[in-house]
């Protein structure tokens, strides 16, 4: 079982040449109503790739959190650990999306924020049964910590996609079997600018030092690098034509999971993340954009062809 603790989200996304500079006023070309949050999205995706998924998070009792409980149940979700309260509303995301794919995001928490250090206690027993814990940052900081610390008490692997970027001091760090940075995320973790898989690869050993056992850090379309004690590995990433990098980055951690449970290597299971993360950014939203197994494993199997080919 994979237990995601996180963020639930409806995303309000518009699509636009261009982002407005300050002041400054555009007509977009679409809009679109979908439910995301990275919690959500990191679910959905182990969800739709195989995986036995467990949600913990918080939605407002409005149209919104019924809305996304409905999206959770359809994915087969285990939703019986989202809470629905009265007095906050469901998250949001406003995202802009250039047409280069590329996307600027406004995420109020609401409800998300409400999840406890104390309410997470409450839910050691599932954390304790899990495969796999997954973790982001657009919750309570101190409960993020305390669900690490929980699952790091029994034997359980955390995996701590560091997003949105923010410093994180030791104490949470240490507490992590694997760090999911892109090259933004690691450059505030580590304090150097990482623009190269070498600054890449120097930005990974200083979090190493802070107590995470593997960083896997996300390079976009160069694919994944791989640092830990024996050394480093770069994963090369699958070339498509981006559409939007919503939810790029957490299919990837999803996939990730979802692998990790399988046993399979972190070698093994950066290629399968890489391949998810290529086809989640061929397609525009959150949740609308995460494949399912059989359209990565055809993926897969295309690419390994073409590869023989050249």
């Amino acid at each position: 079982m994979i237990v995601v603790v996180g963020s639930l989200n409806m995303d309000m996304t518009v699509r636009t040449g261009r982002a407005p500079g300050p002041g400054e006023t555009l007509l977009g070309k679409s809009f679109m109503l979908s439910p995301g949050g990275k919690g959500g999205n990191q679910a959905v995706a182990a969800a739709r790739l195989g995986g036995e998924v467990t949600m913990i998070g918080c939605v407002g009792q409005d149209a919104f959190g019924r809305e996304m409980l409905e999206v959770m149940r359809g994915e087969h979700i285990d939703t019986r650990h989202i809470a629905e309260l009265a007095e906050q509303s469901t998250g949001v995301a406003s995202i802009v999306v250039e047409e280069d794919g590329e996307n600027r995001i406004i995420v109020v928490p609401g409800a998300n924020l409400v999840l406890s250090a104390e309410d997470i206690a409450g839910m050691e027993p599932v954390i304790s049964e899990a495969e796999v814990l997954v973790l982001q940052l657009e919750m309570d900081l101190n409960m993020v910590e305390h669900a690490a610390e929980i699952a790091h008490r029994h034997g359980v692997p955390v995996i701590l996609n560091p997003a949105p970027a923010r410093e994180l001091g030791a104490g949470l760090l240490s507490l992590v079997t694997i760090l999911t940075p892109n090259e933004t995320e690691a450059g505030i973790l580590s304090g150097i600018t990482v623009d190269s898989v070498d600054s890449a690869r120097e930005a990974a050993e200083i979090l190493l030092q802070k107590g995470v056992q593997h960083v896997i850090m996300t390079l976009g379309p160069k694919g994944a690098l791989i640092v830990n004690k024996n050394g480093a590995v770069h994963v090369p990433g699958f070339p498509v034509q981006p559409v939007d990098t919503v939810a790029a980055g957490d299919s990837f951690n999803g996939a990730l999971a979802v692998q990790l449970a399988k046993g399979r290597t972190l070698e093994e299971a950066v290629v399968f993340a890489n391949a998810v993360g290529a086809l989640a950014v061929g397609k525009a939203g959150a949740v609308a954009s995460l494949p399912y197994l059989e359209e990565v494993e055809r993926f897969l199997e295309e690419s390994v062809q073409s590869h023989g080919k050249q």
